[in-house]
């Protein structure tokens, strides 16, 4: 990638995560673009899943895989020299080829499964690994290891919410862009980047003004829980050890 060209980065994740936090961050940077879960349509009409506002969903954004690819190595938003975009591995479909995450900077974003598993399971009580994203997370991960970049950077939500400076800072200089203090503070309310998926789910995030302190969730899981968590734990295993600190 030469310097001329936009720096294009792709932060996969999985759900309950500070994804969203994350992606208010980047778009306070006066020199960047994002863009909220651009396979998201092509997920729900695909797998049939029954999420709210569904038909809206697909009915606004592309349903191919393909023109969501092309967007997002296509020209920048407003010409920004900054492309930030915000992922969820569980939507990176078996039918969609990977070969385009050679033209991002793949970046990795995590959390402790017990705390994935203890905020998923108060909106949906009995969520599969697939629910939570660790399996395509880990396939993607190990994908981008091989063909390329040995160590792409990796952020644990946990490391980020106990310092966002210092862990935003390594991801900057880990990309090769300034770390501005403008990712560590935004204005509450909605952006009109968000998707339109916004009402249901980033409540939270909407009354934020940055990264709130860490809280350890503490809530006990249902015993029926506990091979998922064990899975869970043991993909989040491979990642750890590359996280920013």
């Amino acid at each position: 990638m030469s310097a001329a060209e936009p720096i294009r980065i792709a932060m996969w994740s999985g759900p309950r995560n500070i994804s969203t936090a994350m992606m208010r961050a980047w778009e306070n940077r006066p020199d960047a673009a994002v863009v909220d879960e651009p396979f998201y349509a092509f997920y729900l009409q695909e797998t049939g899943f029954d999420h709210p506002g569904r038909e809206a969903i697909i009915n606004r954004y592309p349903t191919d895989w393909r023109v969501v690819v092309d967007a997002l190595t296509g020209p920048v938003p407003d010409d920004r020299p900054i492309f930030y975009q915000k992922h969820m591995t569980h939507h990176m479909l078996p039918a969609i080829d990977l070969g385009w995450l050679d033209r991002v900077v793949n970046c990795f974003l995590i959390r402790e499964p017990r705390e994935v598993i203890a905020s998923y399971t108060r909106v949906r009580p009995h969520p599969t690994l697939d629910d939570i994203g660790f399996p395509r997370q880990v396939e993607i991960f190990h994908h981008v290891r091989a063909r390329f970049d040995p160590n792409p950077p990796v952020l644990d939500s946990r490391d980020v919410l106990e310092n966002p400076r210092r862990v935003l800072t390594r991801l900057c200089e880990r990309i090769g862009v300034p770390f501005t203090e403008g990712m560590l503070s935004w204005p509450a309310g909605r952006r009109e980047s968000d998707g339109i998926w916004a009402p249901h789910w980033y409540a939270a995030v909407e009354k934020s003004t940055g990264f709130q302190p860490y809280r350890p969730q503490n809530n006990p899981l249902a015993e029926d829980l506990g091979e998922l968590l064990a899975e869970s734990e043991r993909l989040y295993a491979e990642m750890a050890p590359f996280r920013l600190r």
